[in-house]
């Protein structure tokens, strides 16, 4: 399952440089697929839409940091715990109950975003 940050985020900035996927972004800063993997072309996301990887997103958060779940892994392949939730101080990297992976599928789509 994915990671998301809640509304308790300070905008300290610590969990960003550690995601080995650059998944998590600053509040109104747009994302791209390509960010930080090593993707090229057309991606397909977990709900099966596509979208050119180098394709500039809307933010999902104005006010706070957030992490795009499908570049989510929860550090998994990386390191044994997600690194933003290790950093974070207010502790508000949690899981997304949204989003629902086994290991096995993160460890698959980490291979998708670092070929």
């Amino acid at each position: 399952m994915a990671i998301k940050i809640t509304d308790e985020c300070i905008n300290c900035g610590a969990c960003e440089p550690e995601c080995p996927n650059n998944a998590i972004y600053e509040g109104g800063v747009e994302w791209a697929f390509a960010d930080g993997t090593t993707v090229k072309g057309m991606v397909t996301l977990m709900d099966g839409t596509q979208l050119d990887a180098d394709k500039r997103n809307p933010p999902i958060e104005n006010d706070i940091y957030y992490i795009v779940p499908n570049k989510c892994t929860e550090c998994q392949g990386f390191h044994e715990e997600p690194q933003c939730a290790a950093v974070c101080p207010v502790d508000c990297c949690v899981p997304d109950e949204m989003y629902r992976e086994t290991v096995e599928e993160l460890l698959v789509k980490k291979e998708k975003l670092h070929i």
